[in-house]
């Protein structure tokens, strides 16, 4: 996959300052059930900063953690680096192209499917609904 490269200006132009807090410098998005926690429509979802498509909608369930979460992702689309901040020990998501901060993977997801729940901050992505 082609990397994307942007300057931090460029990327605060197009990103909101939730998105960028969240896409750039790793934040995280208050939980609850607002953005795309209920949302279960058919389609996928996309890098709210790239557009690169992350996620199929049939791959969405509700864990009740306060963010959507996944039990897969489109192939060739998530990097996974291990992150020891906060004084955890957690495996980061990120765009495989831009490098955005998604979320979190662990290991708690539907155990009849992957067993994984990729955790992913509303503000990392963008539902595309199919038509």
């Amino acid at each position: 996959m082609t990397k994307i490269k942007k300057t931090d200006a460029e990327w605060k132009a197009q990103l909101t300052e939730q998105e960028y807090f969240v896409l750039r410098q790793k934040g995280t998005d208050r939980p609850g059930e607002d953005g795309y926690t209920k949302h279960f429509e058919k389609g996928t979802y996309h890098c709210r900063a790239c557009d690169t498509q992350l996620f199929e909608s049939g791959s969405k369930y509700e864990s009740h953690c306060g963010w959507p979460s996944f039990d897969d992702a489109i192939p060739g689309t998530i990097e996974m680096t291990r992150d020891l901040s906060h004084g955890m020990i957690r495996t980061e998501i990120t765009c495989a192209a831009c490098d955005g901060h998604i979320g979190h993977i662990f290991d708690d997801g539907p155990k009849d499917t992957t067993g994984k729940r990729y955790c992913v901050n509303t503000s990392s992505i963008k539902f595309v609904k199919t038509t």
